[in-house]
């Protein structure tokens, strides 16, 4: 389809000749998956239709006591801080944003008393300014009332450089004013596609002015309230134990009538991922765990049980390796890894290419991942508008010793190449977790046939993922050739997922390693394809973009795609979550219920 007639089928649905339903159906018969179609009119300020929950309660309460395990432990409770899921998904249980994102990509009011579009005013039609109506009568946990200075005070605190907010990217560059109590605009430099950032999903989470406001800038580290948190969610705060346990109780006030269904709220951490999936499927001792990175064949074994199943959500999740462009063995002004220097071996590109065909990614999906990760070549996968269909990935041990060869690297006695004294040595880590030491045994014995010596190096989750800036071995910090984990893609538009690549993102002392990107890869031309990206209306053009955009980090090797991974949770026989593959798993944790 070209662009003239997408256009024409937009002001159709727009004029309502087409219905929105008809204009998705036309889509995915086109290869265009619902959650890009649904973007497409969300960018032409097409209003949603809202979602129908099948849960119809009658009270609230009297669920009892829900129990998620989450085998890596919240470190701390601010969302502005959290650089792991694990932080994002603790502090949701509190926090709300002013809208989410459900399963189809489409966004659902939370704060928000409608979703903006162009029908009911809130978008303008330049694509520059976005209105928000707030809910009234919402309330924080301590009683104070919620209004606009809440959102345009959080707009101030992520945007402050000095408080070092993971979500800056979010907020540095728009402009947020109080209409009236329960009414903000949020301004944009231009005409502004993505619009839907800014108190969004993961990024989007309302703090409370009244106790965070003497806290903002240098002094936010400081906040007592990044630990007990005080929010206007479905649960209010009961107790914390840092890297293991949060709990929460019903919030009688809660602003939605009937809801929550639960009484309490647990969220284990700790132990690992093959333990979490038994608490739940084996043993019944847990309603929910989280991400079951474990090997398909054993996850199948432990749903024949009958006492729980595996859900899988299509998402935007992606299992990579992260290369190093910076040389972590250096100190420069008492930091490693830092962007004024380069790494000693993957500066040559014939490297990188070479350490891009030692990942035997077949392997790895059949004899680890099954149905919960497949091979691919591409770091951004979905929706499928976005997925490149040129990259190709391939496994060749003889021509990656080829590549090094004549690149210079020659090998020496011990086996092991070395090109003008620097010697072919790296240090590869990653969370404790079984399929990633599987995967990393792969890639190392690989890797050993071509001449390159890997060191593995593994490192329990809540410490890996840790939000400690004093931690030297989490993943943001990156003192090491290689990692690999799990990123998210936590909203159906690549804008911020891709994002995690422009110059400005890198994790530096400075911005205390909350900047997103870790490999400090930093190209001019690619930086500028992202800020285009961000004022293109067209659609069309603006999916090419980040196409284009993807090539170009997979064209050199900044990171090296290993699976392409859906939500996976195993989920108690009687538990009914509400889930979503590009928001947090608990983004509706109000809707979740037991059925009798």
């Amino acid at each position: 389809m070209d662009e003239q007639a997408l256009r024409q089928l937009i002001t159709e649905v727009e004029q309502k000749r087409l219905s929105r339903r008809d204009f998705i159906d036309t889509m995915m018969a086109l290869g265009i998956g619902a959650p890009l179609a649904t973007q497409m009119l969300t960018h032409a300020g097409i209003a949603m239709a809202q979602p129908k929950s099948d849960y119809k309660p009658t009270k609230r309460g009297g669920g009892g006591a829900l129990k998620l395990l989450w085998w890596q432990g919240a470190t701390l409770l601010n969302p502005h801080f959290a650089t792991g899921t694990k932080d994002q998904e603790g502090s949701r249980i509190f926090y709300e944003p002013l809208a989410a994102w459900d399963g189809d990509g489409s966004l659902v009011a939370m704060l928000a008393a409608e979703i903006p579009s162009t029908q009911n005013g809130g978008l303008s039609a330049d694509g520059t300014t976005v209105t928000w109506k707030l809910k009234k009568e919402v309330q924080w946990h301590d009683g104070k009332p919620f209004s606009a200075d809440d959102v345009v005070f959080t707009a101030e605190y992520a945007a402050d450089p000095a408080t070092s907010a993971v979500t800056i990217g979010s907020y540095k560059d728009v402009k947020v004013e109080k209409v009236d109590s329960h009414t903000v605009r949020v301004r944009f430099p231009k005409a502004t596609p993505f619009w839907a950032d800014p108190f969004v999903g993961t990024a989007g989470m309302i703090l409370p002015m009244h106790l965070f406001g003497p806290y903002k800038g240098a002094k936010s580290r400081d906040a007592p309230t990044n630990l007990k948190p005080v929010g206007t969610g479905p649960y209010k705060f009961v107790d914390f134990k840092p890297g293991d346990m949060v709990r929460g109780e019903i919030n009688s006030n809660y602003h939605v009538a009937n809801r929550p269904h639960f009484d309490s709220i647990e969220m284990k951490g700790g132990g690992d991922a093959v333990s979490a999936a038994r608490a739940v499927l084996q043993t019944g001792e847990f309603d929910y765990a989280w991400n079951m990175q474990v090997e398909d064949e054993i996850l199948k074994r432990m749903e024949t049980g009958g006492k729980g199943r595996i859900q899988i959500v299509p998402g935007g999740n992606i299992e990579y390796i992260a290369i190093n462009f910076t040389d972590p063995w250096q100190e420069v002004d008492g930091e490693r890894s830092s962007i004024k220097t380069k790494h000693p071996l993957f500066t040559d590109p014939a490297v990188r290419q070479a350490m891009n065909m030692l990942v035997d990614r077949g392997a790895i999906q059949e004899f680890i991942y099954g149905r919960t990760g497949s091979s691919t070549a591409n770091f951004l996968n979905s929706p499928e508008r976005y997925r490149s269909k040129t990259t190709k990935w391939e496994f060749n041990v003889d021509k990656a010793a080829q590549l090094l060869e004549g690149a210079g690297w020659k090998k020496g006695a011990d086996g092991i190449r070395a090109k003008d004294g620097k010697k072919m040595k790296l240090v590869f880590q990653t969370s404790i977790n079984a399929p990633r030491q599987k995967c990393q045994q792969i890639i190392k014995q690989a890797a050993q046939k071509a001449g390159i010596d890997i060191e593995l190096k593994s490192i329990t989750a809540a410490v890996f993922f840790s939000s400690d800036v004093a931690n030297p071995d989490t993943y943001t910090k990156f003192y090491c050739d290689l990692e690999m984990f799990t990123t998210t893609m936590t909203q159906p538009d690549p804008e911020r997922f891709m994002g995690q690549f422009c110059s400005w993102e890198a994790a530096t002392k400075e911005n205390k390693w909350q900047g997103r990107n870790i490999t400090r890869w930093r190209n001019d031309e690619y930086d500028k394809l992202w800020r285009s990206s961000e004022n293109e209306l067209d659609p069309v053009k603006r999916a090419a973009m980040f196409v284009r955009m993807n090539e170009m980090v997979i064209a050199n090797q900044v990171v090296i795609p290993v699976a392409f991974r859906p939500r996976v949770a195993s989920i108690s026989s009687r538990l009914r979550p509400s889930l979503s593959g590009w928001d947090n798993d608990m983004w509706n944790l109000r809707d979740w219920y037991r059925e009798a």
